[in-house]
């Protein structure tokens, strides 16, 4: 009697390699791109304020590449299902680092707000990028399982309300009024692409808007910054200062650039352009042309995360990559109008430029997830046969 060993499997292993090559091409483009600009941008700055360490800030943005990179691959690599079962850990995580804010001995304040936890080694972190990630997770872990119950009836969207109003609440508390608008926009953004009735959340948003209207007049600055964009004249040495340096910096690029190191002196003159105000350099030093370049990779890098999401067979990982694209691509359009003065001033980063750990750390991290989702085939009721060993029939399912 011949012996044989079967096994039997959804689909071969060489499927579990597939992802999508293109978006991540894209992804090191842009983090290349970015690392180039930072370096173009900041070598006065730090050599300023750094001990003569030109490059300080590119040091950094690499260490935190690397601490990035590490999130890229475990949420590349991990099963969805997995990940689903870390979403609890994140929420909770984001919401504790969320609070320690709060007490002075872990917090640390920049610019008169505390809105960074301390980190070894001098480094700090932001809960509040944080939070975006663990808000696109925990909605599209919720509206999946949801969508599981055939009664509409029973479907109930009030316990992931409440925990998106109480990440709001924890960012506004932090008196990042920009990033509290735009986590609530990402959350009415899942909510719509999940197919969530919005009358659920509908009350919550004419709530908003006298709660935005408050918050806007409570705060000097604030308003400043909305005189400021309505009169670009008024403030020019002072809050409007840098929004109007950072024009100048633009105009001064022409089409083809000032050339790559040069025109530093106007760089100069924008307050930490290191920071929220990075493209500008990147402006002044590559012209109209280099605007044009960065949005074609961005789109290109919208493209496949888009194509990604709305072609995943698993509904989880389709919504989950939904909102990181939207994320990074939204985030990079705030940034770049706010730049230009199309939009108030905001605090928003620009993703794979600005320097700051947080920003870069999270981002690499979404966009493993991204590139996870793009590796998700639909299950297949075929199993592959593998027979013809030596060893007593055995089926492992």
């Amino acid at each position: 009697m011949k012996n044989s060993f079967t096994f039997e499997a959804h689909k071969p292993m060489e499927n579990y390699h597939k992802c999508d090559v293109a978006f991540l091409v894209s992804v090191l483009l842009l983090w290349g791109l970015g690392m180039f600009t930072l370096f173009v941008c900041s070598q006065t700055y730090a050599v300023r304020f750094f001990n003569n360490d030109s490059f300080y800030f590119v040091k950094r943005q690499c260490i935190c590449s690397f601490a990035g990179l590490i999130l890229f691959f475990i949420f590349l690599l991990l099963d969805m299902e997995i990940i689903k079962k870390m979403i609890l850990y994140i929420v909770i995580g984001s919401i504790v680092l969320c609070i320690m804010t709060f007490i002075p001995f872990f917090s640390i304040m920049k610019n008169g707000a505390y809105r960074w936890v301390r980190m070894p080694f001098n480094f700090s972190f932001q809960p509040s990028e944080l939070v975006k990630f663990a808000l696109v997770l925990y909605l599209a872990a919720y509206f999946d399982k949801q969508m599981e119950i055939e009664d509409e009836k029973q479907r109930d969207v009030l316990p992931c309300v409440a925990i998106f109003m109480v990440f709001l609440a924890l960012i506004i508390l932090q008196k990042d009024f920009s990033t509290t608008v735009f986590v609530a926009a990402i959350g009415v953004s899942m909510f719509f692409v999940s197919g969530a009735k919005l009358k659920w959340i509908f009350p919550f948003m004419l709530l908003a808007i006298p709660l935005v209207i408050i918050l806007i007049t409570s705060e000097q600055y604030r308003m400043e910054r909305i005189i400021g964009f309505l009169n670009p004249e008024q403030g020019a040495s002072s809050f409007n200062y840098q929004v109007n340096a950072s024009k100048n910096a633009i105009t001064a690029g022409g089409f083809w650039g000032a050339g790559i190191g040069r025109g530093l002196s106007k760089l100069d003159s924008i307050p930490e352009v290191q920071a929220d105000y990075i493209f500008a350099g990147w402006t002044e030093s590559m012209g109209f042309l280099g605007v044009i370049i960065y949005f074609l990779l961005l789109c290109f890098f919208a493209w496949r995360g888009y194509k990604t999401a709305f072609e995943c067979p698993s509904r989880f990982a389709s919504y989950g990559s939904f909102g990181c694209v939207t994320i990074i691509l939204f985030q990079s359009i705030v940034n770049c109008m706010v730049v230009c003065g199309i939009l108030p001033s905001t605090g928003l980063p620009l993703p794979f430029f600005t320097a700051g750990g947080s920003s870069i750390i999270v981002t690499l991290a979404m966009c493993g997830f991204i590139l996870n989702a793009s590796r998700c085939e639909e299950k297949s009721e075929v199993n592959y046969v593998y027979e013809d060993v030596n060893l007593d029939t055995l089926t492992i399912l």
